[in-house]
């Protein structure tokens, strides 16, 4: 059975189909594109391509030519940005093509950019292929690279005309990538549903064929896109899509530091995962949070295949340095997501700098 969400954005509105198997929808959607006239493109990750050949075509069309990209971090750079631009011209793209991001949060994330600015706009949507993406970064029209500097530091709002989450391609998902996607998934249950979290506490252990999970995948992304649909661009000055980052500055701070190497050092995900444990354990230092529910994040992390210390030591000055250059920085000021309860998240604004040397030093880093 397939569950159609919609993202409620006026004319930027979009549906998120989700369930198994939908091969014969990817075909109608390109069938009624190309009937429209429309020539459609799609950037794949090159790993999901060999693995799922079939799927791939009934996208591709006959005689054309994917966009094949690794699906690692270093992909959402300048330079492959460029390449993609360079593929998209020597395509002939015009601005009736549609673009198909077919992959996990990197390929859509630099797919989706290279869809939002050239030709100063084409239309795309989403194929995602990991459980992170199929949860997070494929909705809600966040597309970016990153920078020397930091993660996701160039990008742009630029909503999909659709999303298409086939649970069929977390078959053959490393063990460790599937945990990446339960990091997000207990994020949501953190921020909005403590119902949520009580289900992955109960059962932390999820697999790709678990009856259930189509019902919690479509859970999350219910929760995202009221936020998306609330507070598109994350201009409230408080709360609103700004709570999707919960510990997410802690995670894009360590990315940053151990070189965004998921296969050496740390996947979006674990580094999510142990910025959980830490923004359960700064919201207990604030007064916040219980130390029995700050503990309970922590087992629910940890249970899910995650990290909640650090693998071997960082420099907390270098960790530091990272958060600095976080997006969520106002005035100098570093901004967190705090938990007031589980399942109730808030802005918090100017936490001493001391808390946050304390924290990564309880994490292990030095």
């Amino acid at each position: 059975m397939t569950e159609i969400l919609q993202v409620d954005l006026a004319e930027r509105s979009y549906p998120i189909y989700i369930g198994s198997d939908l091969g014969e929808l990817f075909i109608e959607v390109r069938n009624r594109l190309r009937q429209d006239g429309r020539r459609v493109a799609v950037i794949a990750d090159q790993t999901v391509a060999k693995l799922y050949p079939d799927l791939l075509k009934r996208v591709v069309a006959i005689g054309e030519k994917p966009l094949l990209l690794p699906g690692n971090e270093k992909t959402k750079s300048l330079t492959v940005l460029g390449k993609a631009y360079d593929w998209m011209a020597a395509e002939g793209l015009d601005r009736h093509s549609v673009v198909f991001a077919v992959g996990g949060g990197v390929i859509g994330d630099l797919a989706g950019f290279a869809a939002a600015t050239y030709l100063r706009g084409l239309d795309f949507y989403q194929v995602p292929t990991t459980l992170l993406a199929m949860v997070d970064s494929s909705v809600g029209g966040k597309t970016g690279i990153n920078l020397r500097s930091g993660k996701n530091l160039a990008g742009a709002f630029w909503q999909p005309r659709g999303v298409l989450v086939d649970t069929i391609f977390l078959e053959k998902l490393p063990p460790r990538q599937f945990a990446c996607g339960m990091a997000e998934i207990i994020k949501y249950g953190l921020l909005a549903d403590a119902d949520l979290f009580h289900q992955i506490e109960r059962t932390p252990v999820w697999r790709w064929d678990h009856p259930g999970l189509p019902t919690l995948i479509f859970e999350c992304c219910a929760i995202k896109a009221s936020i998306v649909g609330a507070d598109e661009r994350e201009t409230k000055p408080s709360g609103g899509r700004a709570l999707l980052n919960l510990g997410h500055t802690f995670g894009h701070a360590l990315e940053n530091v151990t070189g965004y190497d998921s296969k050496n050092g740390y996947g979006h995900g674990e580094a999510v995962g142990l910025g959980l444990v830490l923004a359960a354990k700064l919201s207990q230092k604030l007064g916040w949070l219980k130390a029995k529910d700050a503990q309970r994040v922590e087992k629910t992390v940890h249970a899910s295949g995650l990290p909640v210390r650090l693998r071997k030591p960082v420099a907390i000055s270098k960790l530091l340095a990272a958060m600095k250059l976080d997006k969520k920085v106002r005035d100098g000021k570093l901004r967190f997501i705090a938990l007031r309860a589980i399942g109730q998240a808030e802005v918090v604004d100017d936490v001493p700098e001391k808390t946050i040397r304390d924290l990564w030093r309880q994490a292990g880093a030095r």
